[in-house]
């Protein structure tokens, strides 16, 4: 099975200010085969910021960069720099209706000009082995026409993209906000059944709206993959069915005490390098969700992780106060 087939079968979208290394941390303990994304970092903050915007832990495997920019020998630099990082993927941002990124001329707005996007893969396929794929929404504004999202397939995938990730909203890039983006155009997959069944050359994963596994098994009978944004990170434990579900492994389904447990050494070593514990515990605030205690879970770590003097021995103390037996939780 290739990288295309395997790792686009089910992944976690990327999401600014939530799929960060702690969240992908926590995530790949719940799934061993789901892909996992950096949230966007932009060209610029990799070539001339003074953070480490391409830092992960090597657990993460298989976790894909996805870079926001428009400038294809930028974008060029920043993909080898995530080859040689060890990243699995690059992914280039074309969904992303923000104004912020509209002034940097990438995400969304690039829908509207697919050469240029063309280009951009070219000029990156050209420095890297690892896949460059592309995120992309059905349509911007009004153009929004099936030949319009035709037309931006059929370039870019002659530059050499083989996989796309399907938002299958469209986009507008003036009157709403990005959090409206998500959930006032219609969802539209039959629109994205039909780009599969005209490009069935090509890998192509849905993303938009998804909330269980039932739909996930829907979509899989046609397309080649599932993306899963908000509820993957709202409800992780959605994860923890992904490998036995979606890829058929006869593993064990990861109990939610064990994960908190792997998850204390993790908070230790974060508090080594100078972190503070809410930095790791506010991604794992849905862990619990619909077991008794779970409020009250949710309560002790929003109320107290973020205190100088917390410490991963939180995780355990908020943990005891869940009543149900961890081992009877359903996923």
């Amino acid at each position: 099975m290739s990288y295309a087939e395997h790792n686009c079968r089910f992944s976690v979208a990327p999401m600014l200010d939530w799929t960060d290394r702690h969240y992908r941390y926590f995530a790949r303990l719940l799934s061993r085969h789901t892909l996992l994304y950096t949230e966007m970092v932009t060209t610029g903050a990799i070539i001339h910021g003074k953070g480490d915007y391409l830092g992960y832990n090597q657990e993460e495997h298989p976790v894909a960069l996805q870079l926001g920019g428009s400038n294809p020998q930028e974008l060029a630099l920043c993909a080898r720099r995530a080859e040689e990082l060890g990243y699995d993927e690059v992914n280039l941002n074309v969904g992303c209706p923000s104004d912020r990124v509209q002034n940097g001329r990438f995400g969304a707005c690039l829908m509207a000009e697919p050469e240029l996007v063309a280009e951009s893969v070219d000029a990156m396929r050209q420095v890297v082995d690892i896949p460059v794929t592309v995120k992309t929404r059905i349509g911007i504004d009004d153009q929004d026409s099936y030949e319009f999202l035709t037309r931006f397939i059929e370039l870019v995938s002659a530059a050499g993209c083989e996989q796309f990730t399907i938002h299958a909203r469209k986009a507008w890039l003036s009157g709403l906000s990005p959090k409206e983006n998500r959930e006032i155009p219609p969802l539209d997959y039959e629109r994205a059944y039909q780009l599969k069944r005209d490009f069935p050359h090509l890998t192509l994963a849905l993303n938009g709206g998804i909330k269980t596994l039932e739909e996930c098994q829907t979509h899989l009978k046609q397309m080649d993959g599932v993306m899963v944004g908000r509820e993957a990170y709202q409800n992780p434990y959605l994860l923890a069915a992904v490998d036995r579900e979606i890829y058929g492994c006869d593993t064990p389904v990861a109990d939610r005490r064990e994960v908190v447990e792997k998850m204390v050494p993790y908070v230790e070593r974060h508090l080594a390098r100078g972190g503070r514990v809410n930095h790791v515990t506010r991604h794992m605030l849905g862990l619990f969700n619909g077991l008794p205690g779970a409020r009250t879970w949710r309560r002790t770590l929003s109320e107290r992780a973020h205190l100088a003097d917390a410490t991963p021995a939180l995780l355990l103390e908020a943990m005891a106060q869940v009543g149900e037996p961890l081992e009877q939780a359903q996923v």
